[in-house]
């Protein structure tokens, strides 16, 4: 998929998770933000302005769907394309949709389905902007739980379910947790020169 832009920002309090996740982005183009938790993400969105947020779910502080939450209830950040990133349960999935998540991807996750569904987020967060009003949260940043009248996750209506089953392979939660927003290329330690899976 060559040609992909967009900025990502990327949230999770584990750092090799955030650095597999950047670089994977990064190598088809797309420009990445990290922050280990929730309350880090509100406090740099604003002057990050990111096309699509990808979440964990277990953070300190604040998790991923209370985050989801607030980013839905904030008329600057509604209509941000949100996709949760994490070893997610069935309850997790369901209280996601009712905050307005628009993607699933479950740890351990495939590279090219990150990729795949970072784009179709970029493109249609695009298109709900150039479109106000046609599908997907209505238009309404008071809809702080969005659209859900259409199939599939969050009321986008094409996040697949799929997204949730995974491919198999090795992106663990068991590393240890990072700190700080970072920004840019890839930092030392990052896992492998990208494209893999970081082992467990």
């Amino acid at each position: 998929m060559p040609g992909l832009s967009g900025r990502i920002l990327v949230v999770d309090d584990n750092k090799v998770i955030r650095q597999l996740i950047r670089v994977n982005l990064e190598l088809e183009g797309f420009e990445v933000v990290t922050a280990a938790d929730g309350a880090e993400c509100l406090d740099v969105v604003h002057q990050v302005r990111p096309d699509v947020v990808t979440l964990d779910v277990v953070m300190p502080r604040l998790g991923g769907l209370h985050t989801a939450a607030r980013l839905r209830s904030d008329p600057r950040t509604w209509d941000i394309p949100i996709a949760i990133v994490s070893a997610c349960t069935q309850g997790e999935v369901d209280n996601g949709e009712s905050v307005g998540i628009d993607a699933f991807l479950a740890k351990p996750f495939e590279p090219t389905e990150l990729v795949r569904t970072v784009g179709m987020l970029v493109r249609e967060g695009r298109q709900q902007r150039e479109h106000p009003g046609d599908e997907g949260r209505g238009g309404c940043p008071e809809g702080a739980g969005g659209g859900a009248e259409h199939e599939g996750a969050g009321g986008r209506g094409e996040a697949p379910r799929g997204d949730m089953a995974g491919a198999g392979g090795g992106v663990s939660e068991e590393a240890a947790p990072g700190d700080g927003v970072e920004s840019g290329g890839p930092a030392g330690g990052e896992p492998g020169s990208g494209g893999g899976r970081a082992a467990g």
